[in-house]
């Protein structure tokens, strides 16, 4: 347990095609190249003896750690306290090209030293594939080449000619690249790890290692310049939107769940899951939550990658979309375990791939079709032929929206008739029906009425139970979801309608604990998984929207402000919160960040509207 940091004490860098974790202790626990969904190079976090890692930290074997990002970027600084020094690892990877998809990445860390002596070891200990395949080192005066099976990772000396106090890598006992980097205070010095390179190591100055750094700030500080937010919490939702860029694959537009795979929701359980995909229901959400923030460029590609899919409709038997794509488009996301890692703190099986991909989950259609409704509003007007992929997506739908699935939390106990699946079937059909009369589009305008009142009245009627006086999770049970917290945001139901009202004190006593919500609860509906799990963040910060709305703002609020406690000392969040205030599974999580933007600014409107005597 204690070769583990927590899941919390890391942060994230990255380039837009490919992301590191970096531990608050200077190691570089995850890195998976050349994309997101690629296999791991560095995997530390799912095995600290097999998973591979590039560790850089003081040689003296005590020191305090603090870290933070250089603002307003993704620049990372890991700060390192001494009696003999204070001394800092400067961790960025540099954007070159954001639209052509590449082999060729670099993870520069620049170690400076700020006052006194210190002296840094540095440990270069990659494991390609999963750690499946072997490898071989070649050092030389100025790095190193490490290769494996037709791959080449290839390290280079940051330092200034003639510079002694470099120490020459070495290939240690592990088989792996070691040395020393002694500094005073002032100097600074460094290695950059490329993957791709088309040439040999060689030694990289300081200045230009300078240069790299400030062309890497000036790209996030001209990016991050193009929000329109102005609201309370604008720190937390600017930090929350350069997550949401790093975990986005800019050559397809299409954003990751998470970087990671098989961070358990619960430590040494079973609920182990690759969420290193992109989502139709990530995507969604992100083009609601960039549109609103300004970030219209990020929220186009999104909208093209969301079209695309509509347009190829390479889904099977559970419809025309997947729930879950490649970030490349491609839907081969086979699942497996990798049987000699010993997972996060003892977690496992540790899973890639997605065996959730081919699920049959109806919500998606109405996350998809709301998406772009809201995008053609702000003028991201789709052609003709993506509208004839919407009509033809809808006409499916139309057919096919009565009957059970696996439904949004991808649960794996079997099929059931979820009343979210179907309140966003509705929501898919009403998009629809305001695109075609908005736009004067063709479509079968009749057949889509009467398809979206049955819905209707068949979630008021069975979705509704009258003893628990609240909407259920599925029909004929008495459990409830906090899926179901969408229902007033896409309009099904009045924010104040009495019925909702009820279904949201029900959800205080059954689902809220301290301001932290669940997603439901798996023992009243056994989702064919063992074991338990935290709070949902995402949840939280639904609840705290669906109260804005309800008019308890107060209680909005708080509950606001007591989740922002629960970020990590970066603002970063995972997918969940244990009862013990830890984060758990995948991280960060790209839904809480969209979450996080989405219920603040419905909190901040909600407050500019109302006088604190009207609270």
């Amino acid at each position: 347990m204690k070769d583990y940091p927590s899941i919390a004490d890391h942060g994230l860098i990255g380039d837009l095609q490919t992301a590191a974790l970096v531990s608050t202790d200077g190691s570089i626990d995850w890195f998976c190249s050349p994309r997101f969904d690629s296999p791991s190079v560095c995997g530390a976090l799912l095995d600290h003896e097999n998973g591979g890692h590039f560790r850089v930290r003081p040689a003296q074997g005590t020191f305090d750690t603090k870290q933070l990002y250089f603002p307003d970027t993704a620049i990372l600084i890991t700060r390192f306290l001494t009696e003999a020094g204070v001394g800092e690892v400067i961790d960025f990877m540099p954007v070159t090209s954001s639209t052509q998809a590449t082999l060729n990445h670099r993870i520069v860390r620049l170690v400076r030293c700020v006052r006194g002596r210190m002296t840094f070891d540095v440990d270069i200990a990659p494991r390609f594939d999963y750690g499946r395949k072997s490898h071989q080192w070649h050092a030389t005066e100025h790095g190193g080449v490490c290769t494996s099976d037709g791959s080449a990772l290839t390290f280079h000396i940051v330092r200034e000619p003639g510079d002694e106090r470099l120490a020459r890598p070495r290939i240690g006992d592990t088989g792996d690249v070691q040395f020393s980097v002694s500094l005073e205070a002032g100097q600074v010095r460094g290695v950059m790890l490329e993957t791709a390179a088309d040439g040999p190591p060689r030694e990289i100055r300081a200045a230009e290692a300078q240069r790299l750094l400030d062309e890497t700030a000036r790209f996030w500080r001209t990016w991050l310049a193009q929000s329109t937010y102005k609201g309370r919490w604008r720190e937390m939702l600017q930090r929350s939107a350069i997550t949401l860029k790093l975990m986005t694959y800019a050559p397809s537009g299409g954003l990751v769940a998470a970087p990671t795979a098989a961070l358990p929701e619960q430590i040494g359980g079973e609920r182990n899951w690759d969420y290193r995909y992109t989502w139709i229901r990530d995507a969604s959400f992100s083009i609601h939550a960039l549109l609103r923030m300004g970030f219209t460029e990020e929220a186009t590609a999104f909208s093209g990658w969301m079209r695309d899919r509509v347009q190829e409709k390479a889904g099977g038997a559970s419809g025309p979309l997947n729930i879950m794509y490649r970030v490349d488009g491609s839907s081969d996301l086979t699942e497996e375990t990798l049987d000699h890692w010993e997972g996060y703190r003892g977690s496992r099986p540790v899973r890639i791939g997605n065996g959730a991909a081919d699920q049959l989950q109806l919500d998606i259609y109405g996350e998809a079709l709301d998406s772009l409704y809201f995008a053609d509003q702000r003028g991201l007007e789709m052609g003709h032929d993506g509208w004839l992929a919407v009509r033809d997506l809808i006409d499916w739908l139309t057919d096919n929206w009565d009957q059970t699935e696996e439904g949004i939390w991808e649960t794996r106990g079997g099929r059931k008739d979820f009343t979210y699946g179907r309140v966003m079937s509705w929501t898919a059909l009403d998009r629809a029906i305001r695109l075609a009369t908005g736009r004067s589009r063709p479509a079968p305008l009749d057949r889509w009425v009467r398809a979206r009142d049955a819905i209707y009245e068949q979630v008021m009627t069975r979705g509704w139970d009258p003893e628990r006086r609240a909407f259920v999770q599925q029909y004929g049970s008495k459990v409830l979801d906090s899926s179901l917290l969408r229902m007033p945001t896409v309009g099904f139901i009045a924010p104040q309608d009495p019925r909702w009202l009820s279904t949201l004190r029900a959800m205080d006593s059954e689902l809220v604990t301290d301001s932290l919500v669940y997603r439901y609860n798996p023992e009243a509906s056994p989702d064919g998984l063992r074991g338990s799990e935290g709070t949902f963040s995402l949840c939280t910060f639904m609840y705290v929207d669906a109260l804005g709305k309800a008019g308890r703002i107060d209680e909005a609020r708080l509950t606001f402000e007591k989740m922002l406690t629960y970020a990590n000392h970066l603002g970063l969040y995972s997918e969940e919160i244990a009862l013990t205030g830890e984060q758990i599974g995948n991280f960060p999580q790209a839904f809480t960040h969209l979450a996080l933007i989405d219920a603040a600014m419905t909190l901040d409107a909600q407050l500019d509207r109302t006088s604190p005597s009207e609270r």
